[in-house]
């Protein structure tokens, strides 16, 4: 019985988190995707995330993949790496697996990501990097040698 209660609460408290995020996603609304140039690429990235960025904000940054994680399996599986996008700052990736294709990196590999950032104390995290599943904006994506996931 005691399993079925902590499981009621996991339920609960996961359930409560989709609600917020998805309030907060419908309230700020999705920009528009940076442009692309003639050659399809994207226009050039931010070097970094400021220091003024806020949570909730998209971002197009561009860095060196610093480490491969393991996937994070709770909920909607995610590919997990680190980036790092200037001398002092570094950003955990975390690309939703479920919803787009994984993305061969490995350590030393130069990306470009857009996504939606969230601040930590480590950095932050860039998600979203994958197309809008409900079609309601361009979501994000992960371009890594000449291939754009999304």
């Amino acid at each position: 019985m005691k399993k079925a209660s902590q499981s009621a609460k996991l339920a609960l408290v996961v359930l409560l988190l989709a609600a917020l995020a998805a309030y907060e996603y419908f309230e700020r609304g999705v920009p528009e995707a940076p442009p692309l140039d003639p050659s399809g690429q994207a226009g050039a990235p931010a070097p970094e995330p400021s220091a003024a960025a806020k949570s909730g904000e998209w971002l197009l940054v561009t860095g060196t993949v610093r480490r491969i994680l393991s996937d994070d399996k709770v909920g909607s599986r995610h590919q997990r790496f680190i980036i790092q996008v200037s001398d002092h700052r570094t950003l955990l990736i975390a690309h939703n697996i479920d919803l787009a294709r994984r993305v061969p990196v490995t350590s030393g590999d130069v990306v470009t990501v857009r996504g939606r950032y969230e601040a930590n104390e480590r950095g932050g995290v860039l998600h979203w990097t994958h197309h809008d599943p409900d079609g309601f904006g361009p979501g994000g994506w992960i371009e890594h040698k000449g291939q754009r996931y999304k």
